[in-house]
């Protein structure tokens, strides 16, 4: 499991009995339903991110309905506890659980459920995993406490890729909310990152605010244009054209 290496020591696991019941109920039904020829292709299309159990999307929904049936909503602790305990085994299936989890019931949690989203952000990183928690989660929490603004900006500069990408990409969602002077100072700031996983992020965000303002964004591009790598400006004007 990596960790940023000058990032803060992963979170305590707090005690919880409903993420004693959960991750009981997973780990028998996942690893049930695992198919050793399906993992390894999706291990070799992963990039060896994670080993994997084979579990296709409508199946690993299926058992996650059935591990879930029946229980309590969680509080914040119960999310921390499941997260943490997911994102401490291996198969990347368990991970996925955790960030659907999240989704579900991260309005549940507050402003100081962060750091915990830092931890799974920066811990085993993929896009298959940071999107999600960028858009849903970390974009959930900030929208309820715009104090953790601060936070995303320090992320934001953050020499970990991942954690520049999710401030990147937190506002996916926001639409009219927007901090689009955020934005754009996000974008600027990241303009000449080498990174395609950043490069293809800037451009992403920008884009999906071209939904909500095509001409803010076709006259940034127009005027900051230069500084971006071209992936950045062709995937921020792909839906609106220079």
């Amino acid at each position: 499991m990596r960790v940023t290496e000058d990032g803060p020591p992963p979170p305590r696991v707090p005690d919880s009995t409903l993420a004693d019941t959960v991750v009981e109920r997973l780990v028998a039904a996942y690893a049930a339903a695992a198919d050793p020829v399906a993992a390894d292709a999706m291990r070799a299309y992963m990039k060896d991110v994670a080993p994997f159990l084979g579990l296709k999307t409508p199946v690993r929904r299926a058992l996650s309905r059935t591990v879930e049936a029946g229980l309590p909503r969680p509080s914040e602790a119960d999310c921390t506890a499941v997260a943490l305990r997911c994102w401490k085994l291996p198969a990347r299936e368990y991970h996925y659980f955790a960030v659907d989890y999240l989704r579900r019931h991260v309005r549940r949690c507050s402003s100081g459920f962060l750091p915990v989203t830092r931890h799974i952000v920066t811990a085993v990183p993929w896009r298959d995993t940071v999107d999600l928690l960028a858009a849903h989660v970390v974009g959930t929490l900030v929208a309820a406490d715009p104090a953790l603004t601060a936070e995303m900006d320090r992320w934001s500069a953050d020499d970990d890729k991942w954690l520049v990408r999710t401030a990147l990409l937190h506002q996916l969602r926001f639409k009219e909310r927007t901090d689009a002077e955020r934005l754009f100072g996000y974008c600027l700031r990241q303009s000449g990152h080498p990174d395609f996983f950043v490069r293809k992020a800037i451009g992403w965000a920008l884009r999906e605010y071209a939904k909500t303002d095509p001409d803010a964004v076709r006259d940034f591009v127009a005027r900051e244009g230069g500084r971006f790598a071209p992936l950045s400006v062709r995937e921020a004007l792909k839906n609106i054209g220079a």
